[in-house]
């Protein structure tokens, strides 16, 4: 069986965590690294695995490490990662980075020449198991490798291949999309409020609306324009509807929302490089 340590036990450590042990994997083969004594005990409590605050002790023998750390803590992590035995003999250890906005080259750089490194772009819907995560291989990452990757995080959603390259566009789309759909919801409910209707049915009807309609789309086998166009009939209320909406420019918002996002992300990323 693959050994798994997990360096970090916030949310996003906690959800991959969650849902590898939902797909199947075995506690005794998960360690944890968490520092802060009172959530160290939660997660052991919660979930039947180790947890420990020395990251040399989880990453022995580990046939990956998932960094799920904040951007600022990874240099002291990595720094940590380059004392232990890791990667060594014949033990071929793989780094997956969950830290947004950190490069690879930065890891490659401070690990053991040839280390396979692996960039993942997460959101945050993998606490229910429905993430959507972009995976993008270092320069010494193999296919072999990325397919391990690929299967540890299926178990809390789907996963794409991308190149490093491409993933200041993932993160403006996929890694900050649920805060659009937030703010949609959140402006579709206090619209149905002013129609007439109490605020929890017009929630009601909203999220159940967004999640059918997003189960319609991934299982019909129809785009969202043949789609949008089977529910708008001529003449009718949501032509009607549709038609403030363009006026109102959100395509056009979306447009530059996503490259205002795209743009920042990549400034980002060359200030934490």
């Amino acid at each position: 069986m693959t050994r798994i340590a997990v360096v970090g036990g916030g949310r996003i450590g906690e959800a991959l965590l969650a849902g590898l042990l939902e797909s199947g994997r075995a506690s005794k083969d998960l360690v944890v690294v968490e520092a802060v004594p009172a959530r160290a005990e939660l997660l052991g409590e919660r979930f039947g695995v180790r947890v420990t605050d020395a990251v040399a002790d989880a990453v022995a023998g580990a046939d990956l490490v998932v960094i799920a750390v904040k951007p600022q803590d990874v240099d002291s992590v990595v720094t940590e990662l380059a004392k232990a035995d890791i990667g060594e003999g014949e033990q071929e250890t793989v780094l997956v980075s969950l830290a947004a906005g950190v490069p690879t080259s930065r890891f490659e750089a401070k690990l053991p020449a040839g280390f396979p490194v692996v960039r993942v772009m997460p959101n945050t819907p993998m606490l229910v198991g429905q993430g959507m995560s972009a995976i993008a291989p270092g320069r010494y990452a193999r296919k072999e490798q990325l397919a391990l990757v690929t299967e540890v995080l299926e178990s809390v959603g789907k996963v794409v291949t991308v190149s490093e390259s491409q993933l200041d566009a993932v993160t403006a789309v996929s890694g900050s999309g649920p805060a659009y759909f937030f703010l949609v919801v959140e402006a579709m409910i206090d619209a149905a409020v002013s129609v007439g209707l109490s605020r929890d049915v017009a929630t009601q009807l909203v999220t159940q609306t967004f999640l059918g309609s997003a189960a319609l789309l991934e299982e019909s086998g129809q785009s969202a324009v043949e789609l949008r166009a089977a529910v708008t009939s001529p003449a009718g209320t949501t032509a009607a509807a549709v038609r403030e909406l363009e006026r109102g420019a959100v395509r056009s918002a979306f447009h530059e929302a996503l490259h205002a996002a795209k743009t920042r992300s990549a400034e980002l990323a060359g200030a934490a490089d």
